[in-house]
């Protein structure tokens, strides 16, 4: 596995080695202890898998302290768009985002650390995507922001008519400096 930090402290960009031949592919998708060296201290305790369609954005979402996630994200199938906003009180980056693009093909993942919000806009047809999280998701504890609040110029790559939002994403509050 290749790890690259990414813009944002504490962003770690994901690539496994993946060994291929006329059969298939195999690869290592998820090495805690490599993790570990980078990360500090993370033990996942809960997995969650999304499918959805293309167009379909989801976030910015985030658990409020003392239930901020960290998260292990990758791309089982298809390709999205992926966000991060750093949303730390006290942090010289708050209010920065960083995003990349994941796919099934690239094999490319992302570590979140707590304090940061996260987003993703579908760009294939479909796109299945699982994450580890090293807190359980609590609804009382559920924060979001729009995912075009004013200030964070985040470089979406879909206009507004052709995302799909849930409600609660269309209605969210903006980001607050």
């Amino acid at each position: 596995m290749v790890f690259e930090e990414a813009p944002l402290k504490g962003i770690w960009i994901i690539t496994p080695h993946v060994i291929e031949d006329k059969r298939g592919y195999f690869m290592e998708s998820f090495l805690k202890d490599e993790l570990v060296k980078r990360t500090g201290p993370v033990d996942f305790i809960q997995e969650n898998e999304s499918m959805s369609r293309f167009g379909v954005t989801r976030g910015l979402h985030f658990q409020k302290e003392p239930y901020a996630q960290s998260k292990f994200i990758r791309v089982a199938e298809g390709e999205i768009f992926d966000v991060v906003v750093d949303i730390r009180e006290n942090s010289p980056t708050r209010g920065r985002h960083f995003c990349i693009t994941l796919s099934s093909v690239s094999k490319k993942q992302l570590f979140i650390p707590g304090g940061f919000a996260h987003g993703f806009c579908v760009l294939s047809p479909r796109a299945i995507v699982q994450y580890k999280t090293d807190v359980r998701y609590n609804p009382g504890a559920e924060g979001i922001f729009r995912f075009d609040s004013p200030g964070l110029g985040i470089p979406w790559p879909l206009s507004s008519r052709e995302m799909i939002l849930s409600d609660k994403d269309r209605n969210a509050p903006p980001f607050q400096f």
